[in-house]
């Protein structure tokens, strides 16, 4: 939620290259950035990995990536899961212009947590590909690393595209509200309650 509203109108607050990846397969985001935004992402959750490693040393009970602690698969659903949620949540604070923009790091970062809580002892909840790889790298320990690379993507992708199969328009909601169809939409509604 800090990162959010601490970078998010320099950068958008891309921190995560599935994220990244995802908005650029919507239109959302322009294909020739998307290299040079996944090597940063990357180079800073490995920068971030080594300060780590330099505070807290390098024994097996210190690693701060992310790992399977049931099954690869069962991991990978919940990863893929979870991101799907994260990215859906994005796109409907982030890219709607209807919504209220100044509550996305709040609704991001809630998220975030929820999925922490839930998929936290499962999977480790990275939905983030740079998460996972920047310590992987730092330790050597690549134990499930495809688990963190497919899940948050295709879960990102799949959120992104979810959210714009229901969005039906960039229209702000002040437009959409002043239509003739709206109005009788809710005046249908109104009276077969």
């Amino acid at each position: 939620m800090v990162m959010v509203y601490s970078v998010g109108h320099i950068s958008g607050a891309h921190l995560n290259p599935a994220v990244t990846l995802a908005f650029a397969t919507c239109g959302r985001f322009p294909w020739r950035q998307v290299p040079a935004y996944a090597a940063a992402q990357v180079t800073g959750s490995t920068a971030a990995s080594l300060t780590l490693r330099l505070l807290f040393g390098s024994e097996p009970e210190h690693f701060f990536g992310t790992v399977p602690s049931g099954s690869d698969v069962q991991s990978l659903v919940l990863e893929f899961i979870i991101t799907f949620y994260l990215m859906f949540v994005i796109s409907g604070v982030a890219t709607d212009n209807r919504a209220i923009g100044e509550l996305a790091g709040l609704a991001v970062g809630a998220t975030v947590l929820l999925n922490v809580l839930f998929a936290g002892p499962i999977s480790g909840a990275s939905m983030n590909p740079a998460r996972t790889i920047g310590p992987a790298m730092v330790a050597g320990r690549y134990t499930g690393i495809w688990v963190y690379i497919v899940g948050p993507i295709t879960g990102a992708v799949a959120g992104a595209w979810a959210y714009n199969l229901i969005r039906f328009t960039n229209k702000p909601l002040r437009e959409i509200t002043r239509t003739g169809s709206f109005l009788r939409s809710k005046v249908g509604r109104a009276l077969q309650l």
